[in-house]
């Protein structure tokens, strides 16, 4: 299974819309979906779910039942009260024909939906080996557009307990060499001192991003991590949170 965004800029009026199609490729099948959005908005989870929900002509009984849940179920989460659990958010995937990227885009908004059975030889290109491995919790990030660059292989919904409640953890692989520098531009940062970071590894070093600043170290290399471990500390980081896997 492959799937990539084509996007081009649209103008009407005054307002200014950006068209993403987006194909899922399944088997020798290809799934196409046009989103359009305004620059500037976003689209939550939950009209994703009623968007979707109305393209393939389905009641909220009858997602309910393929989810194996109640109907009221389906109505929190399309009225944004719940969120679906992790083992939900795949099965809607699935049914579908989208990925956790689309489904987790606040910026994108389904416009239509038409299956292709055939397309190009040139259409899909061969997976590029990925240079980064790690773990992104999605509210950490300023701009969603950086998930354009990750391939995302499983999500879960973490209860942290504050504002927000959940936290959504995206398990990903980047092939884009400048990955690093990408998403130390996006990451979150407070005014009051409690900095975002995410981590991940690339072969045998190991990355801990903060906004606008990279720390690696070569795992293994144990003053090379403690340099790393008294930076973070510097950024607000208690030891209590630097058990990240290598």
């Amino acid at each position: 299974m492959y799937s990539f965004f084509l996007t081009e800029a649209h103008k009407t009026g005054n307002l200014r819309l950006r068209k993403s199609t987006f194909m899922l490729v399944v088997n020798e099948s290809v799934i196409l979906y046009n989103a359009y959005r305004q620059e500037g908005s976003a689209v939550k989870l939950s009209e994703k779910i009623i968007e979707l929900r109305k393209i393939n002509k389905m009641t909220q009984e009858e997602l309910a039942s393929i989810c194996n849940v109640s109907r009221q179920s389906i109505s929190k989460w399309e009225a944004d009260i719940a969120l679906p659990e992790t083992e939900k958010l795949l099965i809607l995937g699935k049914l579908f024909h989208v990925s956790m990227d689309l489904l987790l885009k606040d910026e994108l908004t389904l416009d239509a939906v038409q299956e292709v059975h055939c397309c190009g030889s040139n259409a899909v290109q061969e997976k590029k080996p990925a240079l980064y491995e790690g773990i992104l919790i999605k509210e950490s990030v300023e701009d969603d557009s950086i998930l354009d660059f990750l391939n995302i292989h499983k999500i879960e919904l973490w209860n942290a307990g504050g504002k927000p409640k959940y936290w959504t953890a995206l398990f990903f692989t980047s092939d884009k060499s400048d990955f690093p520098e990408r998403i130390s531009r996006v990451m979150s940062s407070s005014s009051g001192g409690e900095n975002w970071f995410v981590d991940f590894k690339a072969d045998n070093e190991k990355y801990i991003v903060f906004k606008n600043k990279i720390l690696k170290y070569k795992i293994g290399n144990r003053s090379e991590k403690e340099y790393v471990r008294s930076e973070c500390r510097k950024m607000g980081i208690a030891d209590a949170q630097m058990n990240w896997p290598e």
